[in-house]
């Protein structure tokens, strides 16, 4: 008897029919349609644990005493606190991938006018270096993220090797994705 039939071979409704025979979950069934709906599958992925991530790095950061920031705002924060040393914004940029040198420019005025982060200068090259608020409140962040996102998905979430894993896929898949987008803008 098909999957997709009752006992008397009535197609069942579309609520009854197996996961398998739904098909990919996806948000555009009409790029799914291709020749690689698992990568659909991927890409609805992405958005929701985006928008998901973008939102938790919103409300830590609030929880970590520091409201109003964008998720923008927050990465640059996070880039310029890494390994204690000043920054220049082509290497913020580069590291987060960022095209238009200007929202990381408005990022770090912002976060200046925060007292989170400060400009200087090594050589003729400006730098971005964090403040000891800056720092503090990233300690605060990664104490948030411990507590709440780290300890309560020990259990449930894949091991290390396996997040490391799928790190390398999302950095592979980006790379694809950069490359497509340059052979677009060609067409």
């Amino acid at each position: 008897m098909p999957k997709n039939r009752d006992w008397a071979g009535t197609e069942l409704p579309d609520h009854l029919k197996p996961v398998s025979a739904i098909g990919p979950i996806v948000s555009s069934a009409h790029l799914a349609e291709g020749g690689s709906p698992g990568l659909s599958e991927v890409e609805y992925g992405l958005i929701l644990a985006s928008h998901a991530f973008h939102r938790w790095m919103v409300r830590c950061m609030a929880a970590a005493g520091v409201a109003g920031l964008s998720p923008m705002e927050i990465m640059v924060l996070h880039t310029i606190r890494h390994r204690d040393r000043g920054k220049k914004l082509s290497d913020i940029c580069l590291v987060l991938d960022i095209e238009d040198t200007h929202v990381a420019t408005y990022a770090i005025r912002k976060l200046e006018a925060a007292g989170l982060a400060t400009t200087g200068r090594q050589g003729k090259e400006k730098t971005v270096r964090i403040t000891p608020k800056g720092a503090e409140a990233c300690g605060r962040y990664a104490q948030i993220r411990e507590r709440l996102l780290v300890a309560s998905t020990a259990h449930a979430r894949p091991s290390e090797e396996t997040l490391s894993e799928i790190a390398a896929v999302l950095r592979f898949l980006s790379g694809a994705y950069e490359q497509s987008a340059r052979a677009a803008t060609t067409l």
